[in-house]
């Protein structure tokens, strides 16, 4: 029982008897010449961008391949504020030459 439905059909079942408007067409309108006259604006200076400030600090190491033996002062430069860090990294990179490392002072530059 299948009913054949033409579009007409189907659009006043859901719409009900409303009329189909066609699209308006619009004219171009013309372009209002304004009486105030237009300065061109221009061009803003950029602003120099400073040098960034990176804090560095700067921390003295004792360092020995040998317990109690002769020892050297080392000196390494942090990229960081925080002297936590800047302890651990210094004695990080320590490690990998000398056996025994002492953190002597941490200063900032």
């Amino acid at each position: 029982m299948t009913v054949e439905w033409t579009e007409e059909e189907m659009r006043q079942a859901l719409f009900g008897d409303a009329e189909i408007t066609a699209p308006v067409s619009t004219l171009p309108e013309e372009e209002i010449q304004p009486d105030v006259a237009t300065v061109p604006v221009s061009k803003v200076a950029k602003k120099k961008v400073s040098k960034t400030f990176i804090p560095r600090l700067l921390v003295i190491l004792r360092v020995s391949n040998e317990f109690e033996g002769r020892t050297l002062e080392i000196v390494h430069e942090a990229d960081t504020l925080s002297t936590l860090l800047a302890e651990q990294e210094a004695t990080k990179a320590a490690r990998k030459k000398f056996r025994y490392v002492e953190v002597v002072s941490v200063k900032s530059m």
